[in-house]
């Protein structure tokens, strides 16, 4: 050894009169050290950010690796997320935080299944550093494929706008999904998955706050700890984007829709439901009852199974695959453990504050309406050749300006909303009409607060101001005439619900206030062909199979064609 230290000390003092090879020999094996340490440390510090390490080295995490690495984030490290972009010194000291608490709950035995990350960064060190909410405006189709649990599997499409906007001043934008982001919103939540939120605080533009409370919580918004409060961002809907795990009925669907599982297979999707919601005491006894879906098919469907035993044993594989990378025994965890905030559907969701019944002082609610963040869900059967989608684009009536019309909307319910709406089969799923919508009436929307006995009492009084009673029909006096079917008598007061639109410049180029210009027409040529109602545009559009915004009801009609066929007189 002290045979070592000497040459050592030689090497890197070499005596006097050594030559010039000698004396730059030490410095450049110390540079060639400090080079290989520096990236020796670099290649250990990339391998313990990878997502691997973190997930089947440093603590073996099944559930959250393998839902990771089937979401669009896979690409995305652990520490990325949990830890945040930041510079190397804030991120060696954070790494150092967080290594201690995962080290210590493994050594210590503290952790709990299922696990549930706390302390994760904010949105503005996490999400923020790839996607700029700011820059968020277009709106987005997307499309649905939902198969039925029935024999046939029968397909349909759900089609709807998203709309998730963004901007509080740009482009006259502050609508949409990402207006929650740009603006101050505050809450307080009862419970560590924040499922429940009994209060919400925006702040408006002037600096002044409105506060929506709860009706059914008996929340006391004067007793407000500040720092209770917690700010709206990304995670706060987009809570699980990164760990997504589909329930059995959204996978099949999936999994039909890309043939994966071939929806020719008679009953799959309800066969598969029943073996898949089981809940099992073991992941081997979840597969041998995935499994012996083979032997329902050849027993009940022999002809199909024997044609299609290929497509059969496929369709078993891919249900497996998915319980095994869905359904995780030993921690605890499935589609069911970790709610999704960014649907409403399963789990509350966006119904956490806009479920109507999140009132401010002066009533107003934290507006529980389909078309806020998206349009109109339409319902298109798989063989339909067109789906036809509406954007509203007109002006509403004082009734849907109303914070809480969609509360209020099925009381107040009468034939004037044909003024606008079809309403055949009203509240019904037969989609034939806009008030028949199955994406809006076949699911009864446990986590709405349509119902909240609270609530009701609330707007009782606000609802006599929609409602409408129907007159008694009343007969004639004997002996009077029907005033002359002509315009000034007539047919002027039909067309009041038409000139919200088409009044002088209004849409079109359409002015309908007058008798002249009913008869100029618009951009598209004269609307009536006196004595011609079938060549008049009006007519050919009001009797279209596409309902128009201001919709004549069928005797309105009859009136309006009986007119133009006398001539369409003034007085």
């Amino acid at each position: 050894m002290r045979r070592f230290f000497h040459w050592l000390g030689s090497l890197f003092m070499p005596p006097a009169g050594s030559s010039t090879l000698r004396r730059v020999l030490p410095i450049v094996l110390t540079v060639f050290v400090v080079l290989a340490a520096m990236i020796a440390v670099t290649n250990v510090w990339e391998v313990t950010n990878s997502s691997s390490f973190c997930g089947l080295t440093c603590h073996t995490m099944p559930p959250e690796y393998t839902t990771h690495q089937n979401t669009s984030h896979a690409r995305v490290t652990c520490e990325e997320c949990h830890l945040g972009r930041t510079e190397l010194g804030t991120a060696i000291s954070r790494k150092i935080e967080y290594s201690w608490q995962t080290g210590t709950a493994l050594v210590f035995n503290t952790y709990e299944f299922p696990i549930r990350a706390r302390n994760m960064r904010p949105a503005r060190d996490v999400c923020e550093t790839c996607h700029l909410p700011e820059q968020f405006s277009n709106d987005t189709l997307v499309e649905f494929k939902n198969f039925a649990a029935d024999e046939n599997n029968s397909l349909t499409y759900t089609y709807l706008i998203l709309k998730t906007g963004g901007g509080s001043k740009r482009e006259g934008l502050g609508n949409g999904i990402h207006w929650h982001i740009e603006n101050p919103v505050d809450y307080i939540a009862l419970d560590e998955e924040r499922q429940q939120i009994p209060y919400v605080r925006v702040q408006n533009e002037d600096g002044s706050f409105t506060e929506y409370v709860d009706t059914e919580s008996g929340f006391d918004a004067g007793s407000i700890d500040e720092s209770q409060l917690l700010r709206m961002d990304c995670m706060t809907c987009h809570n699980r984007t990164a760990h997504t795990i589909l329930s059995p009925a959204e996978s099949l669907d999936q999994l039909m829709a890309q043939r994966v599982v071939s929806p020719m297979i008679p009953e799959i999707k309800g066969k598969a439901l029943e073996v898949l919601e089981v809940k099992y005491e073991n992941e081997e006894s979840a597969l041998n009852a995935i499994a012996g879906l083979e032997a329902y098919y050849k027993d009940k469907h022999n002809e199909y199974y024997t044609n299609n035993k290929e497509q059969i044993a496929s369709a078993i594989a891919a249900l497996q695959t998915y319980y095994k990378e869905n359904v995780f025994l030993k921690q605890k965890v499935d589609w069911e453990t970790h709610p999704d905030n960014s649907q409403h559907s399963d789990s509350p969701g966006c119904f956490r504050c806009h479920d109507g019944k999140h009132l401010s002082i002066q009533n107003e609610s934290v507006r529980l309406e389909c078309n806020l963040c998206h349009s109109i869900p339409v319902v298109s059967a798989g063989t339909a050749i067109l789906a036809n989608i509406e954007i509203a684009r007109g002006p509403e009536p004082a009734s849907h300006r109303n914070s809480n019309w969609i509360a209020l909307h099925r009381e107040s319910f009468n034939e004037t909303c044909q003024g606008c709406h079809t309403i055949k089969d009203p509240g019904g799923v037969s989609n034939t009409s806009f008030c028949s919508n199955s994406g809006c009436h076949a699911n009864s929307w446990q986590f709405a607060g349509f119902d909240a006995p609270n609530l009701r009492v609330i707007l009782s009084e606000e609802l006599q101001q929609y409602v409408t009673p129907t007159p008694a029909p009343t007969e004639p006096p004997a002996g009077s005439t029907p005033p002359p079917l002509v315009y000034e008598t007539v047919i002027k007061d039909l067309f009041k619900k038409c000139t919200i639109c088409h009044a002088s410049g209004g849409q079109g180029g359409l002015d309908l206030t007058s008798y002249a210009g009913l008869l100029q027409g618009g951009a598209s040529g004269p609307v009536i062909q006196p004595g011609d109602p079938n060549n008049s545009l009006l007519v050919q559009i009001q009797s279209g199979s596409q309902p128009h915004f201001g919709q004549l009801n069928p005797d309105e009609l009859k009136t309006v064609i009986a007119w133009i066929l006398a001539g369409a007189p003034e007085k």
